[in-house]
């Protein structure tokens, strides 16, 4: 059995092709089709961030909204990227968000994706110190936050407060319990997963890795989840960890999935190049039901893994991605032993 979720990256353009032309449109889209997902029965709903671009960015306002409109699935990102991040504010923000939605929350943060502008978390009033790097700063600020969902108290009360305070040092509010169990790390290759299992987070990994050792993407992947879970039993955590992998699946059960992903049928994994080093792309599953099911099959990262998100053309609007979904759901989740 797998939870099957959602991510969406929240593109809008002001095309006449796109269906989603203002943030205004991503943004309610995306609550609209978060609902359309737990009505047909899947577990989550995760959404990308992405700064100064036409794609979502603040992640909690978006959160807390889809959160006040579901009950049942789960609701994360996919990922925030830290380098831009206070970790205090970013604390108070999370546990808001994870009140209002009954504890639902399923956070992924990392260090980082290539942007759109030059050190754009320097805007944003966040410098590496002298010697350091941005990478660094964003597991810096991660493990500050981390610390802060532990709901430890650590600010000196003030003696004449403007309302009472209960006794000691005194922690970020609204603190939501269990929260800090709930925090994946986006990571993009085998020793950050390493890494991440250390620090005692789940492992969040997408359709491409920051490395290639010549295997193809799945194998290289569920390499990855391999050693992601040998370090977190070294480590010594009580809990077990969590494990989602993104994939682009696309049944075609109809003319307009025809029409819109035939030519990705023979779709293959790709090599390139981000950010100065070599990358290895994974590939998109398009075919009819029959096709995919051996396919998918073979895929040994989503066995691997207990959560799989299925990214959305969100631009192509709240039906036809509800579609996708549902497609996911009827005719390939059953035959693989899904659900």
């Amino acid at each position: 059995m797998k939870k099957i979720g959602f991510l969406s990256f929240g593109h809008w353009t002001p095309s006449p092709h796109s269906q989603t032309r203002t943030a205004a449109d991503a943004l309610l889209q995306s609550i609209d089709l978060a609902v359309a997902a737990e009505e047909l029965g899947a577990d989550g709903a995760y959404f990308r961030v992405h700064h100064f671009a036409r794609q979502l960015a603040s992640p909690f306002p978006l959160l807390a909204a889809v959160g006040a409109r579901t009950a049942r699935i789960e609701i994360g990102t996919g990922v925030i990227d830290m380098r831009y991040e206070n970790p205090h504010y970013m604390a108070e923000d999370a546990g808001a968000a994870d009140l209002i939605s009954g504890g639902r929350l399923q956070l992924g943060i990392s260090r980082g994706s290539p942007e759109q502008v030059v050190d754009g978390y320097r805007y944003f009033g966040h410098v590496p110190a002298e010697g350091s790097d941005a990478a660094t700063m964003a597991r810096e600020h991660a493990q500050v936050f981390l610390e802060l969902l532990e709901g430890e108290g650590f600010a000196e009360p003030h003696p004449r407060p403007m309302f009472p305070n209960p006794p000691g040092l005194l922690r970020i509010e609204p603190h939501s319990p269990g929260l800090r169990d709930r925090i994946w790390w986006g990571a993009g290759t085998r020793a950050t997963a390493e890494w991440a299992a250390g620090l005692g987070l789940n492992l969040m990994s997408s359709t491409l890795l920051t490395e290639d050792t010549g295997v193809p993407f799945h194998q290289l992947q569920a390499e990855q989840i391999h050693r992601f879970r040998e370090a977190w039993s070294a480590a010594g955590h009580e809990r077990e960890p969590r494990v989602s992998v993104s994939r682009s699946i696309f049944p075609i059960v109809g003319d307009v999935d025809r029409q819109y992903f035939l030519r990705e049928s023979g779709s293959q994994d790709q090599v390139g190049h981000l950010e100065g080093g070599v990358a290895r792309f994974g590939k998109t599953y398009a075919g009819e039901p029959d096709r995919l099911v051996p396919a998918l099959a073979e895929d040994e990262a989503i066995a691997a893994a207990d959560t799989l998100l299925l990214t959305v053309p969100n631009q192509l609007g709240v039906d036809y991605n509800a579609h996708v979904i549902e497609s996911v759901l009827t005719h390939l989740a059953p035959e693989l032993g899904w659900r």
